[in-house]
């Protein structure tokens, strides 16, 4: 339905009667898991920090010694005269740690992606995207101008029907871990049928670095792809890391490439030093903590086993075709619900309890999956994770089908 600018009310009425409307929470406290929310304590199941870091008195001491150094502003964009020698170090320092050649900062996720994707092709070029990649994914494809295809959700097979019939240069673009299933994309399979059609192969690692692999360098590190396997890496910095920024890694010409044409890179400020500088020392935490990725692991599989048992719809943590091994889990868990407005009653009645668990809902998710969305931290309890399975159970129970 289209409206005229005079009709936004009645548009706000429409998304609010739809089970739809989003509001802000305002927190009261450090990040956690433990948020102090309009003056009461909850316990916190919808974060991004995965591992804890947010709040790591070393990443927090990093970052004041950083500002005593550079100042708070960053003061213009990288190419001007913002680039300082703590964003150099932390480049280089992503560069070593994902086996790289380079990386480049950007000063988010969303304009990472935006950025190298518009940089690298139009509109005589051809992207494919998974259908359950991250909007920044699909709207950097858009806004490229190239030819732009979805692909079935981890199909191989519907991905190499696209390709046959493509031209001009072509780029596979596909989350690692999917945000908002949890579950894994077949990267050594992407791999294989972009080589197969001399094309290139992006993955935007957000949620899974940090949580996976042996020292943490995410989905890619768990499957071996190497720099000729995957051309284009993305990972975030505000989520496994608790900082904020993303970065882009690749061969010496890539990151050269965007430097002189990601919009995205050249026409924004760079991130403030002390951002950078508490990212270095969060990254040391990342590769020397292992136990925060197994503890992870296993509060996943706890939650897991429990929802089981109780009869909650899970996602499937194992997209088909991937190699991956069976006990990998991430930390995103989601319980699909289907209808929206129930969705959002479970939710109040689990925040009433004590338990902040976010509600999603299209158009974040396809229509008649909207689903609670159960993150964990590594600061998680195996007693907490009990706790909210008992509070879920209650919840959904007690909350009809016609919820609205």
């Amino acid at each position: 339905m289209s409206y005229a600018f005079t009709d936004l009310s009645l548009q706000l009425h429409d998304i609010a009667a739809s089970g739809l409307y989003r509001s802000r929470r305002v927190i009261d406290s450090p990040q956690g898991i433990h948020l102090k929310l309009e003056g009461r304590s909850i316990l916190n199941f919808c974060s991004n920090d995965y591992l804890g870091l947010a709040n790591h008195p070393e990443v927090i001491s990093a970052f004041k010694s950083s500002v005593d150094q550079y100042g708070v502003g960053s003061g213009s964009a990288h190419l001007i005269c913002g680039h300082s020698s703590a964003h150099h170090a932390l480049e280089e320092a992503l560069a070593d740690f994902t086996g790289r050649d380079r990386a480049l900062l950007f000063s988010t996720g969303y304009m990472a992606n935006m950025g190298v994707i518009s940089a690298l092709l139009d509109k005589q070029d051809a992207v494919f995207e998974d259908r359950l990649n991250h909007a920044s994914l699909l709207d950097g494809g858009l806004m490229s101008g190239a030819r732009f295809k979805r692909y079935h959700h981890a199909d191989i097979q519907h991905l190499n029907s696209h390709l046959n019939n493509a031209a001009g240069n072509k780029l596979i673009v596909t989350d690692g871990v999917f945000s908002m299933d949890g579950d894994f994309a077949p990267l050594a399979d992407l791999s294989k049928v972009a080589k197969a059609h001399d094309a290139w192969l992006m993955v935007d690692d957000a949620h899974g670095f940090g949580v996976l692999g042996e020292k943490g360098a995410g989905l890619v590190e768990c499957v071996g792809l190497s720099q000729a396997d995957l051309p284009i890496l993305m990972g975030t910095l505000g989520k496994g890391f608790g900082t904020f920024g993303a970065f882009i890694a690749g061969s010496d010409e890539l990151i050269e490439t965007l430097i002189q044409k990601a919009r995205t890179y050249i026409f924004t400020t760079a991130l403030p030093a002390a951002v950078a500088d508490a990212t270095s020392a969060s990254l040391k935490r990342v590769i020397a903590d292992n136990w925060r990725r197994e503890h992870l692991k296993n509060l996943a599989l706890r939650f897991r086993t429990g929802a089981e048992q109780l009869g909650f719809e899970l996602v499937n943590p194992v997209s088909a075709n991937t190699d991956v091994k069976d006990d990998m889990l991430s930390a995103i868990q989601p319980i699909v619900i289907g209808d929206s407005q129930r969705t959002v009653a479970i939710s109040e009645h689990l925040l009433k309890a004590g338990y902040l668990v976010s509600a999603i809902r299209p158009p974040t998710v396809p229509k008649g999956s909207a689903r609670l969305r159960v993150t964990f931290s590594a600061l998680h309890q195996e007693q907490q994770v009990d706790q909210l399975l008992d509070a879920l159970n209650t919840a959904i129970n007690q909350t009809p089908l016609d919820a609205d």
